[in-house]
């Protein structure tokens, strides 16, 4: 019974008041009471409804009523009972003390919890006038409320008066702040880990796109939140539904409709058993299969679900449940159970009147109804009161008592180094306090029976540990619970996660693990792209740019190749560039081979004719060492386009290019000198011109000596400011490097072009005016040719060059020298070796000055 004081005064005397409390009316309350030395308190869902008459303020309102018992919360009941009963036998825990415990039904209501929590703290008796409050108060300590809502709104009272409240089912992670509820404990891990396991089961099967539904009170909306916040870290929410308080059938069809429509598979479920019923109801109706749900512990163990017909729904469920014990001792206990007619042991005899469908005799059984005889067999079916099979809520109120117990027995103990209290006093027996006990409960550290540690973090939370349950088919055809998995908080690392995956059932056609995605992971080779308006697990894939990879699935961007690398086809990769210059072994390399080598056997060939007719008057009246000299730099020309192909090197890129400048220069000089010796030949016939003689072979040779020094000491100055070097271009093509060698100072070699330019032009010019003297054999003619072609070819190159891409440059070049080396080969030596070898007869003095 609760009770509402009133006061009465009445006097004896004139100075000393007589002050009475009498109660003004009593709340009819289910209660289980059994007195002790100190007395633990309890709060338990024994029914699960509440109804309240209406109030027409006209009368006294009469009693709320309770309805539908939930024989397996009436167990709890019993398991705080047996608790107690164990530590009164146990001699090494509170010996020479006996426990009591009064314990209040809250039948699932705020309001009726409240009133039996006040009960609890203020005593119910009759009268009460010792207004001094000395003694021990009505308890010390109370095991409850189930409700995290109940706990919020008692634990803000209990906590002014620093009365334990120590929670086996409260879940709420606001609990945990302790400057709102300094008194609150808890057997049971905060929802804040929960939702860690739920977070690590979804990773574990990569599941990223899930939907949430959760009910309207702080056990689903503070789970929400906090769900929301660990999801956002690796995941998406599809949709987030909150079930109706009032059952609404309307909303209830919205969000399954919902559900029906959205591309989520796996669905995530935090809600307490009342708010599910009509939910639950609804996806019969429209027949929602498909769905892999994940169940919260709030009904993960529930037996309400847990039926035939609701196999092809729920079937699969995977759900987080509170750690499962063993009580040893509890089956026993539980069907010793004798109904009790006291009126503070009214729970029992509601059980048992409710379990059988019977009446005691003094409440006036009707003709329609049985007398209970308080014999009954509680062992007769398979109720869920006596099985005791899978203890978790229950071993968490085994937990909670023994938890209280082991303060009281410290906080008695009176250790010197552990007394809290002023002047260091120790704890009376008689004069107990809730805030003595407070001080020992938050320092509460032992081990269970079945070998689990109890302890409280600075929160007041216990240990996060939780077994993960599969719904499956039973034999009979109902659903049964199977433990797959546990999530301990106490393994070090990221991952607390234990699954057994084989033993899942999943309730697919495919019997395997669905995919829930809003996109597909973007594989290697392409990037993700967010969908504008959409959450980020919604994106496209992009392929990688050239030059870019991305080699892990689901990258968010691609990354770039160093500058030697190139992606491949699939963009997973970076491959080294392919290396490309002009080689011997490809066909146009072997062609540009061939044809210089060509050349200088033609260059060797002629001068092997020259040398063969030295003597006769064609190779004598040309200047037959100089001839000989133009050979041989001809030959030179030849070899030095060899230089260009393969591989650049430091001494190949130095040595093409002053090969190249020396080779042509000496070339050039020879023919220059043969048109001046031309042109002075013809001036020397003139009467009393001796000129001749100041330019005679001696001369020649100096001056093809000189004009070849400048050209070398041109070359000397660029290779020692600036040489050319190899160089890997990327810029040109990015897909490949090209193999070239760089002219090192642009200065230098347009020095060395230029001077070849000049002494080609001079000598063009020369031979030009000379082009037309009288002579049978005018060597002008076609010193003038090959000037011609030799400017054509180098003027015509200077375009291709810059336009033809990688190793067809350096082709460019080599053809320009081998056509212009050809061309002054053939222009100026083949006349000669025509008539030396088919006009031998021209070949005479007598022909040659006709």
């Amino acid at each position: 019974m609760s009770v509402v004081w009133m006061t009465t005064i009445s006097s004896s005397s004139a100075t000393v008041p007589n002050i009475t409390c009498h109660p003004w009316g009593k709340f009819r309350l289910n209660e289980m009471y059994c007195p002790g030395d100190v007395v633990f308190g309890g709060l338990f869902e024994v029914h699960l409804l509440t109804v309240f008459p209406d109030l027409s303020f006209t009368s006294e309102p009469e009693q709320p009523r309770c309805e539908r018992l939930a024989s397996g919360s009436f167990q709890f009941a019993q398991v705080m009972a047996f608790a107690i009963e164990e530590i009164n036998r146990d001699p090494s825990l509170l010996p020479n003390i006996t426990l009591g415990y009064h314990l209040y039904d809250n039948c699932m209501q705020l309001a009726v919890a409240f009133r039996s929590a006040m009960a609890l703290i203020s005593g119910t008796g009759s009268t009460f006038s010792d207004l001094g409050c000395t003694g021990q108060p009505p308890v010390l300590g109370i095991v409850g409320d189930p409700g995290s809502t109940h706990s919020i709104a008692i634990s803000r009272v209990l906590g002014l008066f620093r009365m334990p409240l120590v929670s086996y089912y409260a879940t709420c992670s606001c609990l945990s702040n302790k400057r709102e509820y300094p008194s609150f404990f808890r057997t049971i891990p905060s929802d804040a880990f929960q939702v860690k396991a739920m977070i690590q089961i979804l990773q574990r099967f990569r599941w990223t796109w899930v939907g949430l539904v959760v009910s309207d009170d702080e056990y689903g909306l503070y789970g929400s939140h906090a769900f929301h916040e660990e999801m956002t870290r690796f995941g998406c929410i599809a949709f987030h539904e909150i079930l109706p308080r009032d059952n609404s059938r309307v909303e209830v069809h919205r969000i399954v409709t919902t559900i029906l429509s959205s591309t989520a598979q796996v669905i995530v479920v935090f809600s307490s058993t009342p708010y599910l019923l009509p939910f639950v109801d609804e996806l019969m109706v429209q027949q929602v299969t498909e769905r892999q749900w994940i169940a919260s512990e709030a009904w993960s163990t529930t037996s309400d679900f847990q039926t035939r017909h609701l196999l092809p729904i729920l079937g699969g469920t995977l759900g987080i449940a509170i750690r499962q014990g063993e009580i040893p001792g509890l089956h026993e206990f539980l069907l010793r159970l004798r109904p009790d007619l006291r009126p503070e042991n009214n729970m029992v005899s509601v059980f048992w009147e409710e379990t059988f469908g019977c009446r005691f005799q003094h409440k006036g059984a009707g003709n329609d109804s049985q007398t209970c005889t308080g014999q009954e067999d509680l062992a007769i079916g398979n109720s869920e009161y006596s099985d005791v099979s899978y203890l978790r809520g229950a071993y968490n109120v085994y937990k909670a008592v023994y938890a209280l117990a082991h303060a009281l027995h410290n906080l008695l103990s009176c250790e010197q180094e552990k007394r809290p209290f002023v002047e260091n006093t120790c704890a009376e027996l008689h004069t107990l306090q809730p805030w003595q006990l407070l001080y020992y409960l938050e320092r509460v550290n032992f081990t269970t029976h079945y070998g689990d540690r109890v302890s409280f973090d600075e929160n007041g939370d216990a240990l996060a540990i939780y077994d993960v349950l599969n719904w499956q088919a039973a034999p009979d055809g109902t659903i049964q619970a199977i433990p797959v998995g546990t999530y301990d908080g106490a393994i070090p690392g990221t991952d607390k996660l234990t699954l057994d995956s084989d033993r899942i059932f999943w309730n697919f056609a495919s019997n395997t693990p669905p995919r829930s995605v809003c996109s597909e992971p973007c594989p290697p080779g392409t990037r993700r792209t967010p969908r504008k308006g959409e959450p980020v697990c919604c994106f496209d894939c992009l392929p990688c740019a050239d030059g870019e990879i991305s080699n892990t699935t689901d990258s968010s961007e691609c990354y770039r190749c160093l500058p030697d690398f190139w992606s491949n086809e699939a963009r997973d990769s970076c491959e080294p560039k392919p290396v490309e210059f002009l080689s011997f072994e490809e066909p146009l390399g072997v062609c540009l081979t061939v044809t210089s080598l060509m050349g200088v056997c033609v260059c060797l060939a002629v001068l092997s004719v020259f040398a063969r007719h030295r003597s006769t008057p064609v190779v004598r009246a040309n200047n037959s060492e100089l001839s000989f000299l133009l050979l041989l730099a001809l030959a030179l020309c030849f070899l030095c386009a060899v230089l260009f192909i393969g591989q650049p090197q430091q001494w190949t890129c130095q040595l093409r290019h002053v090969v190249f400048g020396l080779a042509f220069a000496l070339c050039i000089s020879c023919i220059l000198v043969k048109t001046i010796v031309v042109v002075m030949a013809f001036r020397a016939t003139l009467p009393d011109n001796n000129v001749m003689r100041w330019f005679g072979a001696a001369q020649q040779r100096g001056t093809v000596v000189v004009f070849t020094a400048v050209q070398a000491s041109i070359c000397v100055v660029w290779l020692t400011t600036a040489p050319p070097k190899p160089y890997k271009n990327t810029h040109y093509q990015n897909s490949r490097i090209i193999w070239e060698c760089t002219v090192g100072s642009v200065v230098g070699f347009g020095c060395v072009l230029g001077y070849i330019g000049l002494l080609a032009a001079v000598c063009f010019l020369l031979a030009f005016l000379a082009r037309k003297l009288p002579d049978n054999f005018n060597e002008a003619k076609f010193i003038t040719f090959s000037m011609l072609i030799f400017c054509a070819v180098w003027i015509t190159f200077v375009p291709a060059y810059v336009s033809s891409p990688g190793k067809y440059t350096v082709a460019v070049e080599i053809f320009a020298i081998l056509a212009s080396s050809f061309g002054l080969l053939v222009a100026i030596f083949v006349p000669k070796c025509y008539i030396i070898l088919l006009h031998p007869e021209k070949n005479t003095k007598k022909a040659m000055m006709r």
